[in-house]
C-alpha cells in the first residue's frame, strides 16, 4: 500500500515538474550547448590521436564522445538544486508540506524529470557525436546510456540535498564548483587519465566517476565482459544508492 501510494505520488510530482520543464523548452536546448561546444570545436583536434595509448582501439570520437556525456550528466544534473531553492524561496516547498504527497516522491518525482531531461539532450549529443564521426556499436551506447542516465540521478540527488542545506544560491554556487571542476578533471573527461603522470592517475582513482568513465568508454569500444564495465557499474549503483538515500532523507527531515 505504502510502495503504490509512493509510486502513483512521484508520478504527479514527476508530470507536475516535467510541465514545469516543457514550458521553458529553450533551457533543454541550451543545456546540450555547452557539451556540444566540446564535440564541435574539441573533438576534431582528437582526430589524429588514435594510436596514443588510451584511446584503445577504436576511433578518438569512441573516447571522447562518452567523456562529454559523463560532462552533461555531472553538471546538468549538478545545477538542479538551483531550482530547488527557487521553489523554496517561492514557497512551493512549504505548501507541498502541508499534503498528504510521499515525502520520498518529491525527491524521486523531481530526480526522474531530470534524468528524462538528461537522457533526451543526451540523445541529441549523440545524433551530433554520430554525424561528426562515431561509430559504436549498439549495445555499447546502450549500456553507456545507462551510466550516465544513472549518473544524472546520483548527481541530481545530490544536488538537491546541498540545496537544501545552503538554501542560498550565494552559497549553493561556489560549493558546487568548487566540486564539480576537480571531479571533472580527475574522471578524465576530456582524455583518458592513463594518459597522465603516474601521480596525477593515481589521484584520479580516487574519483568515483573516473570509473563511471572508463566503464562508458569501454562500453562504446565494445568491450562488455571487461574489469573496467564491472568496476564501473558497481560504482554506478553504489552511488545511486547512496545520493538518494541521502536525498530521500533529507526530503523527509524537511518535510517533517
Amino acid at each position: 500500500m505504502l510502495f503504490a501510494r509512493t509510486v502513483s505520488d512521484t508520478r504527479l510530482i514527476f508530470v507536475r515538474c516535467l510541465r514545469q520543464t516543457l514550458r521553458s523548452k529553450v533551457a533543454v536546448v541550451f543545456g546540450v550547448m555547452q557539451p556540444l561546444l566540446y564535440l564541435l570545436l574539441f573533438g576534431p583536434l582528437l582526430s589524429r590521436l588514435v594510436e596514443v595509448r588510451g584511446f584503445g582501439a577504436g576511433n578518438a570520437w569512441q573516447v571522447f564522445v562518452p567523456g562529454v556525456l559523463i560532462q552533461l550528466a555531472l553538471f546538468g544534473a549538478g545545477f538542479v538544486g538551483f531550482g530547488l531553492i527557487a521553489d523554496l524561496r517561492s514557497g512551493v516547498v512549504e505548501r507541498l508540506r502541508v499534503t498528504p504527497v510521499s515525502r520520498t516522491a518529491l525527491l524521486l518525482g523531481r530526480v526522474l524529470r531530470d534524468a528524462f531531461v538528461l537522457a533526451v539532450q543526451a540523445v541529441m549529443l549523440l545524433a551530433a557525436g554520430l554525424a561528426l564521426g562515431l561509430r559504436a556499436p549498439v549495445g555499447g551506447i546502450v549500456v553507456g546510456l545507462v551510466f550516465v542516465v544513472s549518473l544524472a540521478v546520483s548527481a541530481a540527488s545530490l544536488s538537491y540535498v546541498l540545496a537544501l542545506r545552503t538554501r542560498s544560491e550565494d552559497a549553493f554556487a561556489p560549493l558546487l564548483s568548487t566540486v564539480t571542476l576537480p571531479l571533472m578533471l580527475l574522471s578524465g573527461i576530456l582524455l583518458p587519465m592513463s594518459m597522465a603522470p603516474g601521480w596525477l592517475d593515481a589521484v584520479s582513482r580516487l574519483t568515483p566517476f573516473r570509473y563511471v568513465v572508463d566503464a562508458a568508454r569501454a562500453a562504446f569500444l565494445g568491450d562488455y565482459a571487461t574489469a573496467a564495465v564491472a568496476e564501473g557499474a558497481l560504482v554506478t549503483v553504489v552511488l545511486l544508492v547512496v545520493s538518494v538515500a541521502l536525498g530521500a532523507r533529507r526530503f523527509r527531515g524537511e518535510n517533517a
